[in-house]
């Protein structure tokens, strides 16, 4: 048990930066599960005499024009981050790796799929969600359908190009000349071949979600505004960024820290699954 842990961290120990960045991605995931254990008041409770106090030990990271505890509202919404997050990359992963695959096993039908995805691509992806959003309408599920569809793309692609390398490989070849099907070699050789891009992918996609849920939130498309969440608190609290700009730094400080930390989770996994960097981490290869 000991052996098995020391190897997973194994990435994130030779990179003290990289336990940081994991260490903060737990503690955000911590907040989102425990969160009514965690805040000292209800985040939706209103209290007009507090209003826009300062941080004080009272509330630690102040209060909002409502007089609305601003940290139970922040760990609140590490909750939202946590759905979108997850929403986004499960949707990425069941469209895109699909339609990848389909596109490199099947040549004809691939080069109609992949220029769709050129197309998808070809728009900037604020631009192309905020489009989404404004034809499915306001809301968290359809924030991450409009976010999910931004990021399928990139899955698509980053699929497509690997099953195209696998299955060239000899060891496919051979299974097709002995009479394997194309579900077959999928199931065998290109589905386990693909979870180690696939996961570093879905890293960077659960990071750059956040980005994007915060900025429908902030053009107030995303999620309803009685919802706690980082991209409504900034949006509600930008008038006040001379006068209380706590309001501001907070929510503004949690959304940078956790797409910091996500991508340095997602750079110290792709140091663990590529073969090419495990002589440097310490890890044997396997012969």
């Amino acid at each position: 048990m000991r052996e098995t842990l020391h190897t997973l961290l194994a990435p994130f120990l030779a990179r003290r930066i990289a336990l940081l960045g994991l260490a903060i991605t737990l503690l955000m995931i911590f907040a989102a599960l425990f969160a009514p254990i965690i805040v000292p008041y209800d985040p939706l409770e209103i209290d007009s005499l507090a209003r826009l106090s300062p941080p004080t030990g009272t509330h630690w990271f102040g209060t909002d024009h409502f007089g609305r505890d601003t940290f139970s509202r922040v760990v609140f919404g590490s909750r939202l981050a946590l759905i979108i997050g997850i929403g986004v990359v499960s949707f990425a992963l069941l469209t895109g790796v699909p339609a990848g695959i389909l596109s490199a096993m099947f040549p004809r039908v691939g080069w109609f799929v992949m220029r769709a995805v050129d197309v998808l691509m070809a728009f900037p992806a604020l631009l192309l969600a905020l489009g989404l959003i404004v034809i499915l309408g306001q809301g968290v599920l359809n924030a991450i359908l409009a976010i999910g569809v931004v990021y399928l793309t990139t899955t698509a692609r980053i699929t497509y190009g690997v099953t195209l390398r696998l299955r060239a490989e000899v060891y496919v070849e051979a299974s097709r000349s002995l009479g394997a099907g194309t579900v077959w070699l999928v199931l065998k050789h290109i589905l386990p071949n693909l979870v180690s891009p696939l996961l570093v992918q879905a890293s960077f996609v659960f990071a750059f979600a956040q980005l994007g849920a915060a900025s429908l939130d902030f053009l107030g498309l995303g999620a309803p505004p009685d919802i706690p969440s980082w991209g409504n608190m900034l949006a509600e609290s930008r008038i006040y960024i001379t006068r209380a700009p706590w309001l501001l730094f907070f929510p503004g400080l949690m959304i940078v820290l956790t797409a910091f930390s996500l991508n340095l989770v997602g750079d110290a996994l792709r140091d663990r699954l590529d073969p090419r960097f495990r002589e440097a981490l310490g890890t044997p290869r396997r012969n």
